[in-house]
């Protein structure tokens, strides 16, 4: 069985270096990421598709020329009072939360928003249930999403920092006999 997740095209956000919102649109070269992410995925066979809720998402399923189920465990770290600011703007305006979050990146509950491991947590959650269906499915969802999933395979949040995940890009994890491994990792169709 084959867990094929696919990053969002780069977003307005990502051009802007804030952190996500959820409604942020993808730029032009995201959606130029996307054409070329669906010539890709032509080889890949699922049963079905899950989306995270968020704009950008939306529209990458719809540049996909797929319909999907809406999914909250999918969706976005919620960044709380961190959302829609620069590193730089967080460490200005919130010092005190901002020292917190850097100390303790996994535990650390961001106020208005959820703590790593919160996410990790529904993120494994899901992927438990799919695994319990046996299903090829497809996922289009966001960086920490796909990275948590990644962080899955060793059963260990501790490699969330380890793996980059670019925009429009494919990402496998395969299961067979209960054994989980990395079968593609950030696959990034070139665009020049």
């Amino acid at each position: 069985m084959d867990i094929i997740m696919i990053r969002h095209g780069e977003s307005n956000d990502n051009v802007a270096g804030v952190f996500g919102t959820y409604g942020t649109n993808l730029s032009e070269k995201g959606i130029k990421q996307i054409e070329e992410t669906k010539k890709n995925l032509e080889e890949y066979k699922f049963s079905k598709v899950y989306v995270s809720p968020f704009v950008r998402t939306m529209e990458t399923l719809e540049h996909l020329g797929l319909e999907g189920i809406k999914e909250e465990r999918i969706q976005e770290y919620n960044f709380g009072i961190f959302s829609g600011l620069t590193y730089k703007d967080i460490e200005s305006k919130y010092p005190v939360e901002y020292r917190e979050w850097v100390e303790n990146p996994t535990d650390y509950i961001i106020r208005e928003g959820e703590s790593l491991r919160t996410v990790y947590n529904r993120v494994v959650q899901f992927l438990e249930e799919i695994l319990k269906k046996g299903e090829d499915v497809l996922l289009v969802t966001h960086a920490g999403v796909i990275r948590l999933a990644l962080c899955w395979v060793f059963d260990n949040i501790d490699y969330f920092y380890k793996f980059k995940v670019d925009n429009g890009s494919i990402n496998i994890i395969s299961i067979d006999h209960n054994f989980k491994f990395i079968k593609k990792l950030n696959y990034s169709p070139r665009l020049d």
